[in-house]
């Protein structure tokens, strides 16, 4: 039986991009979606696990595996390589997964990661406080609560695990907030005045800055009825290893208990509790001003 060679064959020559395409707009004007397109989307997805699941594979074994023309196997797994997400080891000629999908994932442990961490440290918070605790992440269109512990008392705050709230207006936004730098603050909340969902909203770009100037100084942010009438909120940002805010914890509860002596007195819970949480996940703090 002759022997197959399974080292990389040279790539077919690329079809030439039209003339002229309008800005913003699809090649095809047809609505329909582009069954081409998620085909290989699918057979990229589909090779991403196969090469993952193999310690080393050749083209043929890729191209087999996934019943494919070697010449189509070939092609996309140079479109991956070429993103970073396959490696190709020329000594053995071999396909590998890359760095760049590990990265990916590990993106994803991270939030895994956050979300059991976190699930015991605002356990404690709930007991310590007696009001509601909840864990959020930063998104790129405000916080994302992902866990919640509720307070048994019959008014409380609660949060349905992926409610989105926007950063200016929250306690783990704000607190979020106080550690980016301008250009992302800018990105995140743009130029313009920031919509107000009560009379305490703070819809000012220089409002806000004064209130992360004090969240930054103190370590944890208060929400007083900025989102929601009659609910006050304490909260801390959670780092990563980068000392980039990447979530936090907070304490949220009616007004007519969270006055201003209960919320100088759970404000540095919130923030040791954070601290814990940064600390957990191999975190660490911002240098402070």
């Amino acid at each position: 039986m002759p022997k197959i060679n399974s080292a990389r064959p040279a790539p077919p020559p690329l079809p030439a991009e039209p003339a002229k395409r309008l800005r913003g707009r699809p090649r095809s004007s047809s609505a329909a979606p582009d069954a081409a397109g998620v085909q290989s989307v699918e057979r990229a997805a589909l090779l991403l696990r196969l090469v993952a699941e193999g310690n080393g594979l050749a083209l043929t074994e890729v191209a087999e595996q996934a019943r494919l023309p070697a010449s189509t196997a070939y092609r996309m797994l140079t479109t991956l390589e070429a993103q970073g997400m396959v490696e190709f080891a020329e000594r053995e000629q071999l396909w590998f997964i890359g760095l760049e999908t590990f990265r990916i994932g590990s993106a994803f442990l991270r939030r895994r990661k956050l979300a059991e961490q976190g699930r015991q440290v605002i356990q404690a918070l709930m007991t310590e406080s007696g009001e509601t605790a909840s864990l959020g992440v930063a998104e790129a269109l405000g916080v994302v609560f992902i866990s919640q512990v509720e307070t048994h008392e019959a008014i409380r705050a609660f949060f349905r695990p992926g409610t989105q709230t926007p950063y200016h207006c929250s306690g783990i936004g704000k607190a979020v907030l106080a550690w980016m730098p301008p250009a992302r603050l800018d990105a995140l909340l743009g130029r313009g005045r920031l919509a107000g969902f009560t009379p305490a909203t703070l819809t000012t770009r220089a409002a806000l800055a004064e209130d992360l100037a004090r969240t930054r100084a103190r370590g944890f942010a208060v929400d007083d009825e900025e989102r929601h009438r009659g609910m006050r909120c304490v909260a801390a940002a959670v780092f990563n290893e980068f000392a980039e805010p990447i979530g936090g914890v907070s304490v949220s509860g009616p007004t007519v208990r969270m006055d201003d002596p209960r919320v100088a007195e759970i404000g540095p819970r919130v923030r040791e509790a954070a601290a814990r949480l940064t600390r957990a996940m191999g975190g660490r703090a911002p240098a402070p001003e």
